[in-house]
């Protein structure tokens, strides 16, 4: 056995003596298992069998009933670090509690995720906290350290960041490559990662499926350059699911898969996520790779070593758990904390004195969401849950409440009969319930009785048409129309859900009726002897539609005083992972909704519960009230109940901008921020709704702005008061913003450098002080090659969301002067540009350094103020590969030929004639790959 040391609560770990001791302990075929997800147990040594990997964005995932918070991006939405954190505490004790009873439970927790909502498009919107780097970073350091716990010493859970790095598509998700420059690296990108991990609650980070600059994550070199030189503990990075795999197989950056592994493990993956618990593929990898020369033991001990250190800080080698009966499981303050934080998610969007409801009102529920709670794919299996149906009665007395859900009802029929959905007694069991460690393997039911058909009347169905053309239907017990393994078609699942959803279908026109089409087999619904099934050939349907969503929610309009239309998204269908929407719009079923009920009730509000922003400009303009909020867990339906009543003052404010359309969005896989003028950062346009917006029922004063700076002038104070001018008690959320005056590069139009959530009684005020680094104004000199304050002017706003501003001041900087690029004697590195048209940055080689290349026609590349020297110069040199030209400036033009390869790079010369400071553009043409130019003086011999 291995020494047991004894547990020093105020002490760090012995790491080195315990994990070397251990490691020294190890054979070679020992260690190499250790670094798969699924690690064996080494008894001799008294090392218990581990994994890397649960699931824990919103509250514990995949294992069956446990508490279910907010989406991540409705947690990003309450702006209040204080709550997440508390959450972040409470599923870490869950954890630790399930754990007591089911040894799956992992406690290295994948999450949270950190990748920033760049694009509101994203399929995965949902997981994330935030557009900014600022906040989500600061809502992502409160979760972990929620989720490392207050042990000085041991950690409670052990959380790793998601997805690193620049990770903001799921289409070709795995092949894609994020062009990501210098400025947009360290300004953005980074940033949000950044600050977490030098709060010192994060374990180790996951790469993304992605490449970025032309290099796959899993062998990223920012792991080592950036990532661990931020913190002095040791992090453990754990692959995403087959990604080891995809260097070969899907990207093929590789030949081999050894050659990959080994390549990943070099570059500082610790832990290999592929093949599921199968680690035979894995290991045999990594052993032909040592054996072929292509890694080292050291390489492999380094990786264990992580692992080790990992599983030292949770305790694991005590002979007593310092968390032992310190788990707690859906106790009373985990469902009170489960409903603050859905009252503190929702946003009111747009409030004309439709809200708050009086308690006297008779309200109209209506919409396709209004008695729904939705889960995503990585929430737990709901213990209790809340619909807004349920919380509007509970809160307003079910006899003052109208419900239409607003599907279209129809029956189908075909030449064999009108299709029916059979009885049965079997059990109401839920898919999921039981926990699962994948729950993509989890098959739909085969224990029900196949759809059939009948000569007379048939089921009638709930219709309701997701957006492009995707339906599900719904038998009048409640189950989806879903399709197993065996291929019947039977009403069978609860919700639509699963890796492949097997529960929508889409119509196409055929002649004078239509085929349905099951979406997840691409098979055709078709009536046969035994049953109704999927196959080849389909059966014609007639779909008559015995009424009409829209007619339904007219009349539950009509008879009252207010009319709540809750619409939004179903977390499975069109925008999840794997999946990015095509369009902001809402869908048309659910447009047609509100305006039914408008046009019946002038008093209607939109209520919008969704993992992602709309664009929805006619409801802003004809609707009295809008209001959103993710899917808000359990308690979700309670919590938008509250704040309809004025029980509570909303508060939420948006994470990220919402456009006014489509056509305001850039390129998905454009990842140029600073470029495209990406999120409010750099976006000219006027969105629906900014970020950072949300209104109150109370009003606030705001007054007093005073800035101080420190003497030694690395930080600022600025100091203000807010003053609680309305009637009822509420939060409130004073937001910082910078914005630099007359740079010399693009700047954000604002940037927030600080927040807060504050409650105030009515009449209250409270100083609110924010401490900011100086540095926090700088941006990444792509000149200079590092952080930079820039001397000159920044104003700085204090308001309740970017747009709202209350006070300003301004502050001048004695920093880094502007200055030319010393291109004489530093040369230019082809991807520190400062501007760019028609190019992409990627790999000088596999495992280091940047090039550019041309993605169109009319590529080019722009230097400002390159300092050519008063004498000036009469040459150029370019390091390149590939075949094509690069031109510089007016003349100079380099012919390139094939250089035998892209990672093949040549030096080549040519006349240049020019002198002093001048902007310098280089076009590229062809397949060429440009890394570095280099300028000859004037007189020099080249």
């Amino acid at each position: 056995m291995t020494e047991r040391l004894p547990l020093h609560p105020d002490a760090a770990p012995p790491t080195d003596k315990r994990v070397d001791d251990l490691l020294s302990r190890l054979t070679l075929d020992e260690r190499i298992a250790l670094l798969h997800q699924f690690t064996p147990g080494v008894e001799r040594v008294g090392l218990a069998a581990f994994r890397t990997g649960q699931e824990a964005l919103h509250g514990v995932a995949w294992m069956g009933p446990a508490t279910v918070f907010p989406q991540s991006v409705g947690l990003g939405a309450t702006w209040n670090e204080d709550l997440v954190r508390r959450i972040g505490d409470a599923v870490s004790a869950e954890v630790r509690a399930m754990r007591e009873h089911d040894d799956r439970i992992g406690l290295n927790v994948w999450a949270p995720t950190v990748n920033l909502l760049r694009h509101p498009l994203w399929g995965r919107n949902e997981e994330g906290y935030s557009e900014d780097p600022h906040l989500t970073a600061a809502i992502a350091t409160a979760y972990t350290r929620g989720l490392r716990g207050t042990h000085p010493t041991y950690w409670r859970t052990a959380p790793v960041l998601k997805h690193w790095l620049a990770h903001n598509n799921e289409t070709l998700r795995d092949t894609s490559n994020s062009s990501v420059r210098p400025r947009v690296l360290h300004e953005y990108d980074l940033k949000a990662f950044r600050a977490p991990v030098e709060a010192g609650a994060v374990a180790g980070v996951m790469p993304a499926y992605n490449l970025v600059n032309g290099r796959p994550n899993h062998v990223s070199p920012y792991l080592r350059e950036q990532l661990r030189t931020w913190t002095g503990q040791e992090l453990l990075v754990c692959s995403d699911a087959g990604a080891p795999s995809n260097l070969v197989d899907s990207e093929h950056y590789f030949d081999t898969h050894e050659e990959a592994t080994a390549a990943a493990l070099v570059a500082g993956v610790d832990s290999f996520t592929d093949h599921g618990t199968d680690s035979s593929t894995i290991t045999g990898r990594i052993r032909r790779a040592l054996d072929q020369g292509l890694i080292s033991e050291s390489d492999i001990d380094t990786a264990v070593r992580r692992q080790l250190d990992v599983r030292l800080r949770l305790g694991e080698f005590e002979d007593r758990d310092p968390f032992e009966g310190a788990g707690a499981f859906d106790t009373e303050e985990h469902r009170a904390l489960a409903q603050e934080a859905a009252e503190q998610a929702v946003v009111l969007l747009k409030n004309d004195g439709l809200l708050p409801l009086p308690d006297t009102a008779h309200i109209a529920l209506v919409g396709l969401l209004a008695d729904e709670c939705k889960t995503d794919w990585y929430s737990g299996t709901l213990i209790r849950r809340s619909t807004p149906l349920d919380g509007l009665c509970e809160r307003f007395a079910t006899e003052h409440v109208t419900f239409a859900e607003g599907v279209d009802r129809v029956r189908l029929r075909c030449d064999a009969g009108w299709l029916y959905v059979p009885d049965s007694d079997a059990d109401a069991s839920v898919r999921g319930a039981e926990g699962a460690l994948d729950p993509a393997l989890l098959a739909g039911r085969t224990d029900l009785p196949p759809l059939t058909t009948v000569t007379e009347s048939g089921t009638e169905l709930a219709l309701v048409d997701w957006g492009n053309d995707l339906l599900t239907l719904r038998a009048p017990d409640g189950r989806y129309l879903s399709v197993a393994e065996d291929g019947f078609v039977r009403a069978s699942a609860e919700q639509p859900g699963g890796w492949v959803v097997q529960e929508t279908y889409t119509l196409e026109q055929h002649g004078n009726a239509h085929l349905l089409r099951h979406t997840g087999t691409g098979r055709y619904v078709a009536v046969a002897a035994d049953g109704v099934k999927v196959a080849e050939q389909g059966t014609a349907f007639q779909v008559e539609y015995v009424e009409r969503g829209a007619d339904a929610v007219a009349r539950a309009a009509a008879d009252a005083d207010v009319v709540i239309v809750v619409a939004g998204n179903d977390p499975h269908i069109n925008g999840r992972e794997t999946e990015d929407r095509t369009t902001l719009a809402l869908p048309d079923h659910q447009d047609r909704l509100w305006r039914a009920a408008r046009a019946a009730n002038p008093n209607t509000a939109l209520a919008l519960i969704g993992a992602y922003p709309y664009a929805v400009p006619d409801a802003d303009t004809e609707l009295p009230a809008l209001l959103w909020t993710a899917h808000g867990g359990q308690a979700a339906g309670r919590a938008l109940a509250r704040v309809l009543a004025g029980d509570v003052s909303p508060a939420g404010r948006l994470p990220q901008t919402w456009y006014a359309a489509d056509s305001d969005l850039p390129d998905l896989l454009d990842y140029d921020v600073i470029g495209s003028r990406q999120t409010y950062l750099y976006f000219e346009g006027a969105p629906l709704y900014a970020f950072g917006h949300g209104l109150s029922y109370a009003s606030f004063d705001y007054d007093g702005l005073f800035v101080h700076r420190g003497a030694d002038t690395l930080e600022c104070t600025f100091t203000f008061t807010v003053t609680n001018t309305g009637t009822t008690p509420a939060d409130e959320v004073p937001q910082l913003y910078v914005r630099p005056l007359d740079m010399p590069v693009p700047r954000p139009r604002r940037q927030l450098l600080a927040h807060r959530r504050i409650a105030l009684a009515p009449g209250a005020s409270q100083r609110v002080t924010f401490s900011v680094p100086v540095a926090d104004l700088g941006h990444w000199d792509v000149t200079r090659g590092r952080w930079s304050v820039t001397s000159g002017t920044y104003e700085l706003l204090v308001g309740a969301s970017s747009q709202d501003i209350r006070l300003t001041t301004r502050l001048t900087l004695d920093g880094d002067k502007p200055a030319p690029r010393p291109v004489l004697v530093d040369g230019l590195d082809a991807a520190a540009y400062d501007e760019q048209r028609g190019t992409a940055i990627v790999d000088r080689t596999k495992t280091s350094g940047d090039a550019v290349t041309a993605t169109g026609p009319d590529a080019e590349l722009l230097y400002n103020a390159c300092d050519l020297g008063t004498n000036g110069v009469s040459a150029v040199r370019v390091t390149v590969a590939g075949a094509g030209t690069v031109a510089i400036g007016d003349g100079g033009t380099v012919t390139v030929p094939a250089t035998g390869g892209p990672y093949n790079y040549v030096t080549l010369d040519a006349d240049f004639t020019a002198r002093g400071v001048r902007d310098l553009r280089v076009r590229l043409g062809g397949e060429v790959r440009l890394a570095r130019l280099t300028f000859i003086p004037r007189g020099t011999t080249v």
